[in-house]
């Protein structure tokens, strides 16, 4: 089993990697973000990419997320953790809590989001953005680090205390609507008082353009996302900063770390899911109008003729 990692804000490294090394690889979408460090973590393979490059060189609309995905893909990965901070947009969850993000809604637009076009057109469905069990096992390894799970309707009690409901430890919340915006900037009052009205529960720039490739890229796919404020909606919260993100996030990304040791062995035993065949019958280009080039493309993406 080989297990994708991406890092976000924060996540620039795993630790604990045993025999680590570090690859420059090309992609026929260009380079990723870096280079591609892989490692193993007990009897499991990890690979790691950090979506804004060493430095955080790349805003979320100048990463290459399609040749991210395809490195991890081709270098052998079955399963991506995408690892993002948020801000929230539900009072009870507060910033320090973990969410597992099962559902998205895209208002990005400068960003290609799709290894489909360009001689052979596929539609791949996306109902379910993420694997619920790829998610189960992350669920279960970040109880296993002492992380508590919140309650389903957690998001919509009063504000707990940052950290927890009771201030002794940090929350998971399994499951959440994540509205991914372009940016860089962050939301406006009145875009974040919006997104609360449609019944959103966070805010982010990144996941969800990974979680449309990796479906394309018939890999499974769990979103972490790490809350670091309250976006610009709550009337006793300062608006958000980028100094307040890292500041939440220095605590937060150990705890993800944390998690990811531990998530290989609870992967391992994961029940089955239909990520591997997501894109077979999602082309709809007549065979004979599949260009040569398209063709290639899709079989060194998913390891068959089309």
């Amino acid at each position: 089993m080989i297990l994708g990692v991406l890092g976000g804000s924060g996540l620039y490294d795993i630790d604990g990697l045993v025999d680590a090394r570090a690859d420059e690889v090309s992609t026929p979408y260009g380079a990723p973000s870096g280079p591609l460090v892989s490692g193993r973590l007990g009897e499991a393979r990890l690979l790691f990419l950090p979506r804004h490059g060493v430095g955080h060189r790349f805003s979320p609309s100048e990463i290459n997320y399609r040749a991210n995905v395809y490195a991890l893909k081709a270098a052998g990965a079955t399963r991506v953790l995408s690892v993002s901070a948020v801000g929230s947009l539900r009072e009870g969850m507060p910033p320090g809590d973990f969410v597992l993000a099962d559902q998205f809604i895209d208002k990005t637009f400068r960003r290609a989001s799709t290894f489909f076009g360009d001689g052979a057109v596929g539609h791949v469905s996306f109902a379910e953005p993420t694997c619920p069990a790829f998610s189960a096992a992350v669920a279960v390894a970040a109880a296993e680090t002492g992380v508590r799970e919140a309650p389903a309707d957690a998001r919509f009690t009063p504000r707990a205390p940052r950290g927890g409901d009771d201030g002794s430890g940090k929350r998971l919340h399994r499951g959440g609507t994540y509205v991914c915006m372009e940016g860089p900037q962050f939301s406006t009052r009145a875009e974040s008082l919006l997104h609360r009205s449609w019944g959103a529960d966070l805010i982010g720039m990144t996941a969800v353009t990974e979680a449309k490739l990796c479906r394309e890229a018939e890999l499974c796919f769990a979103s972490l996302a790490l809350v670091t404020d309250y976006d610009s909606w709550h009337a006793e919260e300062a608006a958000v900063t980028a100094q307040a993100v890292i500041a939440v996030l220095t605590a937060n990304v150990a705890g993800a770390k944390e998690i990811v040791r531990r998530l290989p062995t609870h992967v391992a035993y994961a029940s089955a899911c239909g990520c591997a065949g997501a894109a077979a019958a999602a082309i709809i280009t007549a065979p004979e109008a599949i260009t040569p080039e398209a063709r290639q493309r899709l079989r060194a993406l998913h390891g068959r003729e089309i």
